[in-house]
């Protein structure tokens, strides 16, 4: 079970405990056993969107953590470009293999799959650091049309997907599905109201409803008690290609992407002795690319590979943002 700080702290000073930053929620790892394995019920609320989304971890007791995450929107774009480079090859003659019948792919586009499978990517990693027993979510209802079968079927990839998804979160606990009009009612019980921008980082754009969502599991509280938030955005890594779309000069099309730099997985955080906390970017003459791991901002393009300190594998972005004061958090006062 989770811990307070304050014990965490003790546990660290005294050498009980050995501190460690799990893809941005930092823990402690006890050196001795236990005092107790008793366990409370925990429940992870998701609010599912097209480009944001919340998750709430809570138990009776406490409130743990809000998520906001950034859907992944690229792969649409991404799988047209490649379509586009492979026919742009073929008219040139270009030697390659001959054309294959289309694979099955499970019936769900790859940019279907992939916006669930980051979904299930965040509650696996919560899975690894909270003890889970439920796992609740609004389900997904798109508008249908009669006599419109192909309609129904293809309206919303969210709704393509989610039965996808729910199969694989029984791994994790009991699967709770609650309607939209549920959650509304769970929102207003506590009086609690949902902010019309859905793309703003504040508690009551979707975090508000996964919250709702994990307390009508657990219960324990009227309102939340904790309304800090954890942002993050997955880190995109660009697959290695042939080459790159559009030709240097010359002609000549250089080669592009790969997930990694100079022997180091691309994402991976790292410190710098100049440029301190840092994830792993591209390369380039036997240099490294280093970015902000908060705001995915290039801080760097020659980087030595000696400078750099392995510190562990990570696959996105996180952001805590600063505590509410006076119940309004800083991002949605600017």
């Amino acid at each position: 079970m989770p811990t307070t700080a304050s014990r965490a702290r003790r546990w660290i000073k005294s050498g009980e405990a050995t501190p460690f930053f799990n893809r941005g929620i930092f823990c402690v790892r006890l050196n001795r056993k236990p005092s107790g394995n008793e366990r409370q019920d925990i429940a992870v609320g998701i609010d599912p969107g097209s480009k944001k989304e919340g998750f709430t971890v809570k138990s009776e007791a406490h409130t743990f953590l809000n998520i906001q995450s950034d859907a992944v929107q690229y792969v649409k774009d991404a799988v047209e470009t490649r379509r586009n480079m492979r026919r742009a090859r073929r008219s040139r003659k270009t030697p390659c293999r001959a054309n294959r019948k289309n694979r099955a792919r499970g019936n769900l586009p790859p940019s279907t799959k992939s916006q669930w499978q980051w979904k299930l990517r965040i509650v696996e990693q919560l899975a690894k650091v909270f003890p889970i027993t439920d796992v609740v979510v609004e389900d997904i209802k798109a508008t249908t049309k009669k006599g419109k079968r192909r309609w129904n079927v293809s309206f919303s990839p969210l709704e393509i997907g989610k039965v996808w998804f729910y199969d694989r979160l029984e791994n994790f606990g009991r699967v709770h599905l609650k309607q939209g009009w549920e959650t509304a009612e769970m929102r207003s019980a506590v009086g609690l109201k949902k902010s019309k921008s859905k793309l703003s980082e504040v508690f009551e754009a979707h975090c508000v409803d996964s919250w709702a969502l994990a307390n009508s599991i657990v219960g324990g509280h009227a309102v939340p008690e904790n309304r800090r938030m954890v942002c993050i955005t997955p880190i995109r890594l660009h697959r290695r290609q042939l080459h790159m779309l559009q030709p240097a000069k010359g002609g000549v099309r250089k080669s592009y992407g790969g997930t990694r730099s100079c022997g180091l997985k691309r994402g991976s955080l790292v410190t710098h002795p100049k440029w301190g906390l840092a994830y792993v970017g591209g390369t380039m003459a036997g240099k490294i690319s280093l970015h902000s791991p908060a705001s995915g901002k290039r801080l760097t393009q020659g980087a030595k590979l000696t400078d750099c300190r392995f510190l562990t594998y990570n696959t996105w972005r996180t952001r805590l943002l600063p505590a509410l004061k006076n119940g309004v958090s800083a991002a949605k006062k600017r």
